[in-house]
């Protein structure tokens, strides 16, 4: 487990799971004590947590962080780590995947395989009918499904969003998989609510998020509200182009709504939301150049 590289090609082991090779601690703990940073942990620790700490190094994955984050992992066994790391390997995901998802999902390396981790891939398959081959494509994109109960989150926030209108699985698994970890009670709607408290009705407030999803994955205060003040107090802008163009939310305030807002206000044009901030850099200065758009 400790010894795979990004670099690697070998495929996973079709070995059961729970099935090891009589050497593989042997063999593990030969490679971890003639590893450079063998001697540095202290004598204090088992063999086994030593070896444990070294692999999420080797891995590229931050143990102290780890450990904190899942303290179950202490007394998990060096089989059964490699047994999930072996199940990942299983499903497509590859071995140049595995540190990132491990750093931002410890709780996966304690995980039961058949309990836990195999209903998250049987959902993808039979609920957002994702092929096998894409697995790795939305795991990836959102490690935190693997964590997620299926039966307590997945599937009610699916069909919550469902009968919201979001009919487009396949946008939802590739483009805004964390919406299915998402608490509908505490994250979902009072995003939707904000958004009628800024005077557009439920059925505005529907359209905008069908059309564009990723509005509910925005923080309310981190995103929502500077923006918005900044789009009516600032820019002067009306509710209609926001709902005309909701994808502004998905725009940095700093690095370009800021900028390009300035730019605009210098050149005396007055530009569409969408044309201001969808164009490309060099698209933006012809705009400007050529003083297109309708002069203040």
């Amino acid at each position: 487990m400790c010894t795979f590289s990004s670099s690697h090609s070998h495929r996973p082991s079709t070995t059961p799971f729970n099935s090891h090779q009589p050497n593989t601690n042997t063999h593990l703990t030969s490679l971890l004590q003639t590893h450079p940073l063998y001697p540095l942990t202290t004598a204090r620790l088992s063999l086994q947590f030593k070896e444990k700490i070294l692999c999420l190094e080797i891995m590229g994955v931050d143990a102290g962080k780890a450990l904190s984050q899942n303290p179950a992992l202490t007394t998990a066994s060096m089989e059964s780590i490699q047994s999930i790391i072996s199940f990942l390997l299983s499903k497509d995901i590859q071995h140049k995947d595995i540190p990132r998802i491990i750093s931002m999902c410890p709780k996966i390396l304690t995980s039961d395989i058949n309990a836990q981790l195999d209903p998250v891939f049987d959902f993808l398959s039979q609920d957002l009918k994702v092929p096998d081959h894409s697995f790795r494509k939305v795991i990836n994109k959102c490690p935190y499904l693997l964590t997620a109960s299926v039966v307590d989150q997945l599937k009610p926030t699916l069909f919550y969003l469902r009968r919201f209108g979001l009919k487009d699985l396949k946008a939802l698994a590739y483009q805004e998989p964390v919406l299915l970890v998402s608490s509908v009670e505490k994250s979902l709607i009072p995003k939707l609510r904000y958004l009628e408290s800024l005077g557009f009705s439920k059925d505005e407030v529907k359209d905008m998020v069908l059309r564009c999803p990723s509005l509910l994955t925005f923080n309310i205060e981190v995103n929502f509200r500077p923006k918005f003040e900044y789009l009516v107090g600032e820019m002067g802008k009306k509710l209609k182009e926001l709902k005309e163009f909701p994808q502004y939310f998905s725009f940095s305030l700093e690095n370009r709504i800021k900028p390009r807002h300035m730019e605009v206000l210098q050149s005396g044009i007055n530009l569409p939301l969408s044309l201001m901030l969808k164009s490309t850099d060099q698209e933006f200065r012809e705009l400007i150049e050529q003083g297109v758009g309708d002069t203040h």
